[in-house]
């Protein structure tokens, strides 16, 4: 179990500047979406304005963080071993009270995984060793390539070679994940291969590799597209086969997002052939809905149905790859005589219930629009840490949920 410690911070702000591909670069002002979290008469909350853009707040006191996940461990119950994940909108090594946070969680008996740095923010080597010795066992570390040259001119740090002998260190001392964004053209090809030759040699844990989104569609949702004019990103199959070739080279754990982990099936290994056996798990289905997705997930979603629902659920993909960054823009393309008198909306997307019902009743069908799950599976970025066993059990779960808003919403089927 790993109990989160916030520890604030803007991007751009609180990490050294923005890395070239970030996210969040040339956002200009904030945008309201609408989100399940909002009151049912007004659009907008804290979730989908200042969350999705991480405009949250600054970095919080030692004290703030310290207090925070004392509450936490004496208000949810938990057994077995218990961890400390520091992390937050900026980078965690531009946290200048990170000597101190980590000193304060030791004490509390905590292991401590440094969520996603780049490293750019720890200017001396021997402040890496402090914090292994205060407990950091585990780090997720972008490492973007092991080119001293391109970690300046793409993650804009300006002491490269100390954040790759960061990196170096915390791969013989911790459980390393290190993570890259991989740009076409830039760090992939032979830089890629290096870096993978650099990580393996210094005992590196893993490697996740990102797909770079670049378009409103590929997930830049907050008006800032495109981040690079000249980079256009890899195909999903492309992106999937690197990761399949990558991880078949190297003494690496390596997995993909948004597809794919190659060791488990992830995201949605009970959509694969050897897997049908698990489908006997998902309770029947009692209503009629169309469940609406992204792009990505919905030929997986629509071979799991076709196999448990003969015509009760269909699917309709958007043209955004990613479900949880479905806006009401993707609603708006949608051929309405493709929905069903029940409609399900991915349960994170940043769409307002007034909203959604505007737009998928505008043909003049009175539709009822459900919610489902938050996640029907898990992303690279944390299958990389189970068992197929897991990454099975919690999709199981999760179209479980799913099914139960079906039969919630759906219209019901008469014998």
């Amino acid at each position: 179990m790993q109990i989160v410690a916030d520890i604030g911070g803007i991007p751009g702000k609180d990490c050294d500047g923005f890395c070239k591909y970030c996210y969040f670069k040339k956002v200009q002002e904030m945008k309201t979406f609408g989100c399940s979290n909002c009151l049912p008469g007004k659009i907008g909350c804290e979730r989908c304005t200042k969350g999705v853009s991480e405009q949250v707040g600054e970095f919080k006191t030692p004290f703030e963080v310290i207090t925070s996940v004392q509450n936490t461990l004496m208000m949810s119950p938990h057994s077995g071993d218990v961890k400390a994940n520091i992390t937050g909108g900026g980078d965690v090594s531009c946290y200048p009270y990170l000597e101190d946070i980590t000193q304060g969680l030791n004490q509390l008996s905590l292991p401590i995984h440094l969520g996603y740095t780049s490293g750019k923010g720890i200017k001396d080597v021997k402040i890496g060793s402090k914090l292994i010795n205060n407990g950091v066992d585990e780090v997720t570390f972008t490492i973007f390539a092991n080119d001293a040259n391109l970690r300046k001119e793409w993650i804009r740090d300006s002491t490269p070679e100390v954040s790759l002998d960061i990196c170096k260190l915390f791969a013989e001392n911790t459980e390393l994940h290190a993570a890259s964004v991989i740009i076409p053209g830039v760090n992939d090809g032979d830089i890629l291969r290096n870096t993978c030759e650099s990580l393996e040699n210094w005992g590196a844990e893993a490697l996740i590799l990102m797909r770079f989104a670049n378009t409103f569609n590929e997930g830049l949702i907050l008006g800032n597209e495109p981040l690079l004019k000249d980079h256009e990103s890899q195909t999903v199959e492309e992106f999937e086969e690197l990761v399949k070739r990558i991880n078949s080279e190297y003494n690496l754990r390596v997995t993909g997002t948004p597809v794919c982990d190659p060791e488990t099936g992830a995201p949605f290994a009970i959509s694969k052939k050897e897997n049908e056996v698990f489908l006997q798990f998902i309770q029947e289905i009692t209503g009629e809905a169309t469940i609406i997705s992204s792009k990505i997930a919905s030929p997986y979603l629509t071979k799991v149905f076709n196999k448990i629902s003969d015509d009760n659920v269909n699917v309709v993909p958007v043209e955004k790859e990613i479900a949880c960054l479905i806006t009401k823009e993707d609603l708006e393309a949608i051929d309405l005589s493709d929905l069903k008198e029940s409609v399900i909306l991915p349960g994170r997307s940043f769409v307002h219930q007034i909203d959604a019902e505007e737009i998928l009743c505008a043909d003049g069908v009175d539709r009822v629009i459900g919610r489902g799950p938050d996640t029907l599976s898990v992303d690279g970025e944390l299958s990389g840490t189970l068992t197929d066993e897991n990454v099975i059990e919690r999709e199981l779960e999760q179209f479980n949920q799913l099914v139960e808003a079906i039969n919630f919403f759906g219209m019901k089927k008469i014998n």
